[in-house]
């Protein structure tokens, strides 16, 4: 009986061993064969410059800009939104609830739904009605400044993709934050709202931030939702105020791959450009995890 647990936990071992170790290799083939295959054209004019000449020469500075501006909407869309409904249903809504119920069936939903779905919804929701409706509302439908597509409406469409993670990655890390801590908080006067601000929300910063860095590797990555709502084939400047059109890493090496007159001569740009979104991503997150790992050191202070 001894001999089969050891076997068993044997065999447990070796194949999770092996399992990691083939998620390592295959990550650092990938990640080599990108920067290898990047390395005769990234440089500080690609990172700085404009494209020009129909996108074979420049750099990718306005994609870049764009996709840094789009993450940080969505995040300051999508983190509160999700951070407010999570709250309100493991602090406020009974198990029971109809409309809890009914929440967590429509986040559930929205985790399945496709992302080019989310992208058409956003084309007729936010371009063509919000934005329809306030270029009738600020210009009598004579100027056409907010029924089309720009960053703004991008923004919101990413951030209704992620909110699903952010509400599920809360809600549990309010989950953990023992009942004790609230009694405790109630019996000293506190009221349930003060207790929420000053003993949940502190107590569960670790998963509103992770929440957040899920949302932003999901959103810097994600093509197609933006496909609809904002992104632009070219663009030689920066966008300038919210109602612009923008260029994403993502839909750069797409173009790149699919569009252009001459798929190999743009190889460089593409794993140029691979390897910047992958950069991109990796500092976004890590910027997050250092700002978590910070308030955790207060917490513990």
């Amino acid at each position: 009986m001894k001999l089969k647990r050891r076997l068993m936990g044997s065999w447990v071992v070796g194949t999770s061993a092996v399992a990691t170790l083939t998620i390592i290799v295959v990550m650092l083939v990938m990640t080599a064969s990108i920067v290898w295959g990047a390395r005769d054209t990234i440089s500080w004019e690609f990172l700085t410059a404009a494209p020009r000449e129909g996108m074979t020469e420049g750099g990718i500075f306005p994609a870049i800009v764009g996709t840094v501006l789009l993450v940080l909407l969505m995040s300051i869309a999508g983190v509160p939104a999700g951070a407010i409904t999570a709250i309100y249903l493991s602090e406020y809504a009974s198990q029971k609830s109809v409309i809890a119920r009914s929440i967590r069936f429509a986040v559930n939903t929205l985790a399945g739904v496709p992302s080019i779905v989310f992208g058409l919804f956003g084309l007729g929701f936010f371009v063509q009605f919000v934005g329809g409706g306030m270029d009738d509302i600020f210009s009598g439908g004579g100027e056409l400044r907010w029924a089309q597509p720009n960053i703004l409406w991008a923004s919101l469409t990413m951030a209704l993709l992620t909110l699903p993670v952010v509400i599920v990655s809360v809600e549990e890390a309010i989950k953990t934050v023992p009942q004790d801590l609230r009694a405790g908080s109630l019996a000293l006067g506190a009221t349930k709202w003060q207790t929420i601000w000053k003993v949940v929300l502190p107590n569960s910063m670790n998963g509103i931030f992770t929440g957040a860095i899920l949302a932003v590797s999901r959103g810097a990555g994600e093509v197609a939702p933006i496909l609809f709502t904002g992104a632009a084939y070219f663009l030689p400047h920066l966008p300038n105020t919210i109602s612009d059109q923008f260029m994403h890493l993502g839909y750069h090496v797409y173009i790149m791959s699919t569009q252009s007159t001459n798929v190999d001569a743009t190889k460089g740009i593409q794993y140029a450009t691979t390897l910047v979104l992958l950069g991109l991503t990796v500092t976004l997150n890590l910027s997050a995890i250092i700002l978590r790992s910070r308030m955790r050191g207060r917490q513990i202070q």
